[in-house]
């Protein structure tokens, strides 16, 4: 591990992201910006004149073409402050193109509200006399199923004006967490000081030397318990944001709210947590498997991040790294792999950690250009693993955006995370598939099972979480920084208490999950996950799963995110997706016994 973080500008450009593919440069930026502004107020003619299809196939043309520009506009301007939040610039050109976004949808606020009044019968009924308007039919059908959750225009044009505040704790949080927040130096095995960062915090946490893990895990914790009242008023703050907007608009919870956006039922939710809950026998063997095989007294919750099969990990190097995702997609088509290919040619993909540097990683960008990926790539198996993901996650955007007209391209955040873990399945597969080395395959194994309980029993708690604190807020609880702990702890002994010693410090990591301010989305991670699994064995097992999954990536936001999963075969609708996915962790589990 490089004991230096460099600074953006020692990043050779080969590594970088090339986001002159939006703007050639920031004063062409600065005209995008007025003009998209300009685009608005011509929308704005359409308030109170909508009479006929052809207006209102005009509108919704205009209102389309708008949001593809400002997308263009925030993604240029956030993914630049994403390469160094320390850059005073690019926080202002941030917060202008999300204060120009707010604007706009202040002024686009009369739109829906006027659609709804003409009424469903009159509107389907130019559906079907307009071609180019039977284009909107599932928007305009989901619009009048979620008719009772539309304001007025006035009431729609002040809830527009409030989206910005809205989202000022989630702002604050990555603001503080990714500029300001630093850790404290810690010993590595090597007897090195060395920072500890968000970006190596979790290689420290796979070492094996358990005085690194235990230090990195309380150098980190320590830290959020310095700051727990402000994080826990940050979060409150954010809480209270979402069930006031629940509350105006007639929903009966915020988690109503979250998931009704998409046309699930809260008993999706509660399916997957009443599933999962039901699972945590084959969680405690494994972690008693970790126990016995790394020969400690008790687990802690530091030592369930290092491989559980010892073995000289080698580290990758990103060529290598690319190399074995283009391989392990190969099941898709050579059309696929093309496709990706070019995402890496074309420098789509920002690699490596540098100072300032916006942590973690993440899929996003523009419908009307390419997506973009973010990395902080440090050459573990593991980050081989996040590439094939966040590629996953860009392939599903390429290809919508190819296949689906702007009012579809933003596919529900529900469906998000599945291609994202179908090429994780895939890379998997080949490598489990291309080892003769029964340690490699143990390590393989043991890989899977951690990246299972990371993804769907740890996602499935922090859902938890999230409907806990929701509801308590619903009822009256205030959020303290004690509430807070006191729920995530107990949480965390609920599912792993069973197999592992629940250090103290744990009950502080509600503080540093950046998820927990995008409203009811960890859910989808355990969600997707099942799904993918069920995918990928029709993709392998099946003649024509390829096609059906191509077809899937190609949908965008044009049907309900259920009825998308069902067609390409994983209906979580029902159990059998997740009691598919548990069977894959206890198979696993008992193989990896065998081999070990």
């Amino acid at each position: 591990m490089n004991n230096e973080i460099l600074n953006r500008n020692e990043i050779p450009e080969e590594y970088t992201w090339r986001l002159s593919d939006l703007f050639e440069s920031d004063d062409l930026w600065e005209n995008a910006l007025a003009e998209g502004a300009k685009l608005s107020d011509r929308l704005c003619e359409f308030k109170g004149v909508i009479k006929d299809k052809e207006t209102l196939l005009n509108a919704l043309e205009l209102s389309m073409e708008i949001s593809e520009k400002l997308l263009r506009i925030y993604a240029f301007a956030k993914m630049h402050r994403d390469e160094d939040n320390s850059v005073g610039k690019y926080q202002a050109m941030t917060d202008r193109a999300m204060r120009t976004m707010t604007e706009v949808s202040s002024k686009e606020a009369f739109l829906e509200p006027e659609i709804i009044a003409i009424g469903k019968d009159k509107v389907m009924n130019w559906v079907s006399e307009c071609e180019k308007l039977s284009l909107y039919e599932h928007y305009l059908e989901n619009l009048f199923r979620e008719s009772e959750h539309v304001l007025s225009p006035k009431e729609e044009a002040i809830l527009a004006h409030t989206s910005e505040i809205g989202d000022a704790a989630g702002e604050i949080f990555e603001m503080w967490n990714h500029a300001d927040l630093k850790f404290d130096s810690i010993v590595d095995e090597n007897g090195n000081d060395i920072e500890v960062t968000h970006g190596r915090y979790a290689a420290l946490l796979q070492s094996h030397d358990r005085r690194v893990r235990c230090d990195a895990f309380s150098a980190v914790y320590r830290e959020y318990k310095k700051w727990e009242n402000t994080l826990a008023a940050t979060l409150s703050s954010n809480v209270k944001k979402t069930c006031y907007f629940a509350n105006v608009r007639k929903y009966n919870s915020a988690i109503e709210m979250a998931l009704g956006v998409d046309n699930i039922s809260v008993d999706v939710y509660d399916n997957l947590i009443s599933t999962i809950r039901k699972g945590l026998p084959a969680l405690d063997e494994y972690l008693k498997l970790r126990k016995r095989v790394l020969d400690v007294d008790e687990v802690h919750l530091y030592d369930v991040y290092v491989p559980i099969v010892e073995t000289d990990e080698r580290k990758y190097t990103f060529e290598e790294a690319r190399d074995l995702v283009l391989n392990a997609v190969k099941p898709l088509g050579e059309q696929y792999v093309s496709d990706m290919k070019r995402a890496f040619e074309d420098r789509w993909v920002d690699v490596y950690e540098n100072r300032g540097k916006t942590s973690g990683a993440y899929s996003w960008g523009s419908n009307d250009v390419h997506p973009y990926v973010l990395l902080n790539f440090d050459g573990t198996l593991s980050d081989v693993f996040t590439l094939a993901h966040e590629m996953g996650h860009a392939m599903h955007s390429y290809y919508t955006n190819r296949n689906q007209p702007p009012i579809y391209k933003n596919y529900k955040i529900f469906v998000a995370e599945v291609a994202s873990t179908v090429n994780e399945n895939l890379l998997m597969e080949y490598l489990l598939k291309n080892t003769d080395d029964k340690k490699f395959r143990a390590y393989l194994i043991g890989h899977r099972l951690e990246e299972f309980r990371t993804t769907v029993f740890r996602q499935t708690m922090f859902a938890e979480f999230e409907k806990t604190i929701h509801a308590a807020y619903e009822n009256g609880e205030s959020l303290t920084a004690e509430y807070l702990s006191d729920v995530y702890y107990k949480l965390n002994c609920d599912y792993m208490g069973g197999g592992a010693r629940i250090d103290e410090e744990i009950a502080m990591e509600w503080a540093r999950i950046p998820h927990f301010y995008s409203d009811f989305y960890v859910y989808q991670y355990a969600t997707g996950y099942s799904a993918a699994v069920s995918l990928v064995d029709r993709i392998l097992n099946t003649d024509n799963g390829v096609d059906r999954y191509l077809e899937f990536l190609k949908s965008g936001d044009s049907d309900y995110p259920l009825n998308l999963l069902a067609t390409a075969g994983a209906d979580l609708r029902t159990q059998e997706p997740i009691l598919m996915a548990l069977n894959v962790f206890k198979n696993d589990l008992n193989e990896l016994k065998g081999l070990l």
